[in-house]
């Protein structure tokens, strides 16, 4: 979340994370990586646009208003500036494109953080942008440049992983609380006056500030924590007691309806995407 903190040290960020050198002729730079369970890639922003995403283990990106949970290929797309963070949960297998969208300008219009899903194809020719090097590479590159591009701009949104953030004070509170407790099952009326506010008042603010209500915040905490166990190995019983559900099969339900399918099927999806 931006704090006057990480408003004050973005220049020096944006200094350090120099342009990864793309431009009009060359509008996408690729590359891969293993994370360590428990990285921590701190605020900064980029000057081109990047696409991140994972085929093993889980990150967590940040920014300054959400969160975003990444199950193996599923992709945040980080406009060029925006401050952010990447968690590794588990050991993690990153790709990710720096895209300049003065030369890929079907991309102009992705101004703001998005989630879509990432096929075996899109996986591919990202692979191939990465291991490009010297003349040798360069008419592979010509000919999976453009493809990469014109996949990617079709690419479907994901169903899960947003968890957006509000800004004021009495919501931060309970929101915050509730991420590092999302078993947590007590009602907006306690929240309420925890944090001096009204119920109408704390219920207004969910609405407004992050598009969801309070139970429905809840909901999606809860929905992105699980989708984050669940592709790390985590037994659906377990993950159930662990997030305040009464018993698996209630779990189980509440997964299905939100993503159309159960939790193992999903999982079984993700694999074959």
């Amino acid at each position: 979340m931006k704090t006057e903190k990480s408003e004050n040290l973005e220049p020096v960020w944006r200094q350090r994370f120099l342009p990864i050198r793309t431009d009009a002729e060359n509008p996408v730079v690729a590359r891969m990586w293993d994370l360590e369970d428990g990285f921590r890639d701190p605020w900064h922003a980029h000057e081109e646009a990047q696409l991140i995403y994972v085929t093993r283990g889980v990150a967590r990106a940040l920014t300054p208003n959400g969160i975003w949970t990444l199950a193996p290929f599923q992709a945040i797309w980080m406009p060029a500036g925006m401050l952010h963070e990447l968690h590794a949960i588990g050991d993690v297998t990153v790709r990710t494109a720096y895209i300049d969208v003065a030369g890929a300008t079907q991309f102009r219009s992705w101004t703001q953080c998005k989630v879509v899903q990432i096929g075996h194809l899109l996986d591919a020719l990202l692979v191939a942008l990465a291991v490009a090097t010297g003349d040798s590479d360069t008419r592979r590159t010509e000919l999976a440049l453009p493809l990469f591009l014109f996949e990617l701009h079709r690419a479907l949104p994901a169903l899960s992983g947003t968890l957006p953030l509000p800004d004021d004070r009495r919501l931060r509170a309970v929101c915050e609380q509730l991420l590092l407790r999302p078993e947590n099952n007590e009602t907006i009326d306690v929240w309420g006056a925890r944090v001096g506010a009204s119920t109408r008042t704390l219920a207004r603010l969910f609405r407004d500030e992050t598009g969801l209500s309070f139970g429905q915040w809840r909901q999606q905490l809860r929905l992105v924590e699980a989708v984050a166990r669940l592709a790390l190995g985590t037994p659906v019983a377990t993950v159930a007691t662990e997030l305040g559900y009464q018993s698996p099969s209630a779990f189980t339900s509440m997964f299905r309806k939100a993503l159309g399918a159960s939790p193992q099927r999903y999982l079984r999806s993700r694999d074959n995407a």
